[in-house]
């Protein structure tokens, strides 16, 4: 990259491997300085930019919060930071990845167990649905600990009768 090199936004966008929609996004909420313009309007970039917006582009790779890199920019350029702090940034992102794969796996998990209790056959009973549909706040429960899975044979006998009810009175239920 020359020292000298003015770049529009498509440039900097190749040159960076940040969006131009994305580039004028993080110009909007102020992540990073509008540059200088043209006569005519067209944004111009200057290396620094180019480097600034890789900064943020592996800082958004890492998963970084805006407001993490907004913090992490501040260290950045502060040449007398101490390592202290932006090891604080990066140990937080850590400890938040990994509330982040925790819940991922209890997802895994609840799909699996769920999976494990469908018959997979043309009949229509199905824990998946069953699970999906329920009307309770123990989505991000563990597999097998809602009241709705405890109950879930008592669940579609009362769905089955409603069903029947409703047939008797002309009124059709989703299975």
């Amino acid at each position: 990259m020359c020292i000298d090199c003015v770049m529009n936004i498509g440039e900097a966008s190749r040159a960076s491997g940040v969006s131009a929609k994305m580039i004028r996004y993080y110009e909007s909420i102020g992540l990073i300085p509008a540059p200088a313009r043209s006569n005519s309007g067209y944004r111009h970039y200057q290396p620094n930019d180019i480097h600034t917006l890789r900064f943020v582009r592996r800082a958004r790779d890492l998963g970084f919060s805006i407001d993490s890199i907004v913090q992490l920019l501040d260290l950045w350029r502060d040449r007398g930071r101490a390592s202290a702090d932006v090891k604080r940034v990066a140990l937080d992102q850590v400890a938040t990845l990994k509330t982040k794969i925790g819940d991922l796996q209890k997802m895994v998990s609840t799909l699996e167990h769920l999976a494990d209790h469908c018959r997979g056959d043309d009949r229509p009973d199905c824990p998946i649905m069953d699970d999906l549909s329920a009307r309770t706040d123990a989505s991000l429960a563990p597999a097998g600990q809602t009241a709705h899975r405890a109950g879930a044979g008592a669940a579609r006998a009362a769905r089955g009768a409603a069903r029947n009810a409703g047939a008797r009175a002309g009124i059709g239920m989703p299975p």
